[in-house]
Order: structure tokens, then sequence, then C-alpha cells
């Protein structure tokens, strides 16, 4: 076992055989970190490690409660396991309250510096594809460090884009792995850009099935996909008023244009 990075605190050491690790952090609609917290509590992962906010995280705000300041309150990037019994593959989630504002890439160092410590050789993010139009049933994007481990995917129905863009530390943090010749993979979820406050299930959902697939691990979503169920409304229902204020926006009413005329 190496060394510990600096700025890990573990808490303890879990027994793992050839463990591999699922990241995410928020991004658009949060599909990513919703997708993991929901891996995470569905299997009941336990906490074991976490890194340090600094010098990663600053905070320019204050919570008050009750009137009373509050202690500074940095973002969280904690470290869970999970023993799978039905694989010969550990399972280690890494899921992180905010994207890092400075020194990203020490960060992902960090992070992969540990999990190389633990004998992890493959790392999962997920992220979100965006897309134009809300989809029900959306696709799944994959990418991945080689050509070999795409070759491992092209079995799963999962999209082969081609040439595109991954923001944030779902994307470089596979960057980073392959730099320290890790193998990688990062599956997308299709999803527009939704009001974060309402987030799509539906990308979520379709991540998960797919990562369920890959890791060879059974993840009952039957939660995941009431909530689905539950936000279709909410999300049909934006995309009508986003029509309505579209047409009221960039159209003229006849009787408008008459009086133009008239003049």
């Amino acid at each position: 076992m190496r060394d510990i990075p600096e700025g890990v605190r573990v808490h303890s050491w879990p027994a793992l055989v050839n463990p591999c690790l699922v990241a995410a952090w928020p991004g658009v609609a949060n599909v990513a970190l919703g997708a993991v917290a929901y891996l995470r509590q569905r299997l009941g992962a336990e906490e074991f490690a976490e890194v340090d906010p600094l010098p990663f995280h600053d905070i320019d705000s204050v919570l008050i409660q009750d009137n009373v300041v509050q202690s500074p309150r940095f973002p969280k990037s904690i470290f869970y396991y999970l023993k799978n019994g039905n694989s010969d593959r550990d399972l280690l989630i890494l899921e992180s309250d905010a994207q890092p504002s400075i020194w990203a890439y020490q960060m992902a160092t960090k992070i992969l510096d540990f999990a190389q410590c633990l004998g992890v050789t493959r790392v999962y993010t997920l992220a979100a594809a965006l897309i134009q139009q809300f989809n029900e049933d959306p696709k799944v994007w994959a990418t991945a460090t080689d050509q070999t481990i795409l070759q491992e995917l092209q079995s799963q129905n999962l999209v082969m884009k081609g040439n595109f863009y991954v923001a944030g530390m779902n994307g470089l943090l596979l960057s980073v792995a392959k730099e320290k010749r890790m193998e990688g993979i990062c599956l997308l979820g299709e999803t527009p850009r939704f009001p974060p406050e309402i987030g799509n299930p539906f990308a979520s959902l379709a991540m998960l099935e797919a990562l369920a697939r890959t890791l060879q691990i059974d993840l009952d979503v039957s939660d995941l996909k009431k909530s689905a169920n539950q936000a279709r409304e909410e999300i049909n229902n934006l995309i009508a008023e986003s029509r309505h204020e579209f047409i009221d926006h960039f159209t003229v009413p006849l009787w408008d244009s008459s009086e133009e005329e008239n003049d």
C-alpha cells in the first residue's frame, strides 16, 4: 500500500478486492451527482475517507440561523466503499458537493493518488450530454481513455459520439487518470439545460442502468423511476411555458401589425 496523500483523511481502512472508483461532481441538472448519490444510498455504501476542502474550495458567504452566525461550511468530498459479492470488483464512490474553485488538476491528482493507494486501476465518471430537446428515453454516450475499453462498451447500446467536450471534474478526472495510466470511462446522459431546481431523473436513470451493466451489479432503480414519473409533468409544464414565452416575445398580434400597416 502506498503512502496516503497529504490532505486525505481516512476514518477506517476497508479490506478491498480489485476496487474500481465511481466519482461525480455537480453539473448540468445535477444528473451525474444525482445518479451517484442514488447509487450510494441504494447500495448502502459506507463512508471511510474524505478530501480536505482546502485549498480547492473557498467560501464567500455565511449562513445565519435564528440570527446566529454559523461557522464556515466548506463543500465535502467523501469516499464510500461497498463490498460487491456479485463480481470480482469492490466499489468505491467519491461524492463531492461542489466543483473546486481553484487547483482542479491538483485535486484530481490527489484523488487518484489515494485511489491508487487502495488498488484502483479503473475510474468511472458520469456527466450530462447536452442536447436541444427533452427526451424521456435519453441515450447514453460513452468515452474512455483508450480504444480497447471502448470496444468493451460497444455491445452495450451506448453512443460513440466522436468529438465533444466534457466540462469540469467529471471530465478532468479521466484525463488525469489517463496521465497516470489508469483506465477510465465516462458515461454521459442526454439532457437539455433545465433550471437547476428541476433536475433530470431520466438522464440519471439511463446512466445508472448503463453503469450497473458495466459494473455487473444488481441495482434496484424503481425509486428513481418513480422520481422520473413525478418529474415528467413538471418538465412538460416547463417546456410548454417556455414555448408560450417565446411566442409572446417574438410574435406580434395581427391587430398590432394591421395598425402598423395603416400608419
